[in-house]
């Protein structure tokens, strides 16, 4: 499976903040925002994956990033000329996904739970159309929102509904099987001309083949895209990094947990940036 983080976009409720960085270079916690998706993706088994944003913003995520080696990973970078909607990430990262399955997750989503790399990796294998996370919300008119039947079957979804008949919104991450990106290119602009992905997964949800994941009681789903949201992320953050001794998203980390690097290259990762607490945490990981 490929992963592609989506982080184009202006970053406007953000605004002066995101003036002159991109959102997803913003920091949560001790991190940049963008370490929380790419996490998932890493947890998920997902090792190639495409970031997408605004060209002005890709050598900053290069300067950080690099091509994902030192983590075990190919990361690869692709220009998001202008903000069309999010299922437009699949037809720009139509060439990275090729003939493989893909997740598309939100560079501005944080997902923490119990045993959520044992669901990620078991779901990444079992696409058969697409596979949705659904979170619990008070203000489903806010969300794309899904209902769905006693097998988890998705049948229905709406986009910002004045009136919502369930309050499950549906969060920024996508499992999709090889042939979303021929879904994706028959998709035509809304009202507000973007290409929404709740017409990507009406598609399999009208043939069937669009299940939800619910992810309830004990787990947090946080959109990170206004001064409040960041803000409140960044204390759920540093409250549980605080008490539990451990960092949620180091990057470092999952990739040593993963197999994607052994200790010794953990180590220099760690020395690289031992000033700094979040280094020394990484040292701490490679004794």
């Amino acid at each position: 499976m490929k992963g592609i983080i989506l982080a184009g976009g202006t970053g406007s409720r953000l605004y002066p903040a995101t003036v002159a960085v991109s959102k997803q270079l913003l920091p949560v916690g001790n991190k940049p925002m963008i370490y929380y998706p790419l996490s998932v993706l890493m947890l998920a088994g997902i090792r190639e994956t495409l970031i997408i944003g605004r060209p002005a913003d890709l050598p900053r995520f290069q300067a950080l990033l690099g091509d994902g080696s030192q983590l075990g990973l190919a990361i690869s970078y692709a220009p998001q000329e202008e903000s069309r909607g999010i299922a437009e990430a699949l037809l720009i990262g139509a060439g990275h996904i090729d003939d493989d399955p893909v997740a598309l997750i939100l560079g501005d989503n944080i997902f923490h739970g119990h045993h959520f790399s044992r669901t990620l990796q078991t779901e990444a294998q079992e696409v058969d159309g697409c596979v949705l996370f659904g979170y619990p919300v008070p203000d489903p008119e806010r969300y794309g929102v899904a209902e769905v039947d006693a097998g988890g079957r998705v049948t229905a979804l709406e986009e910002k509904p004045v009136a919502p008949r369930s309050n499950r919104a549906v969060t920024g991450l996508y499992l999709y099987e090889s042939g979303v990106v021929d879904v994706a290119k028959n998709v035509r602009p809304s009202a507000r001309d973007e290409l929404e992905i709740t017409d990507v997964n009406r598609y399999y949800a009208e043939r069937g083949r669009a299940r939800l994941i619910d992810l309830g009681r004990g787990f947090a789903w946080m959109d990170t895209g206004t001064p409040q949201s960041l803000a409140q992320a960044a204390q759920y953050v540093d409250a549980l990094e605080e008490r539990q001794g451990v960092r949620i998203a180091c990057v470092e980390e999952v990739a040593l947990r993963m197999g994607y690097i052994d200790i010794e290259q953990c180590h220099r990762l760690g020395r690289a940036h031992s000033q700094s607490a979040y280094g020394r945490y990484v040292l701490g990981l490679a004794p």
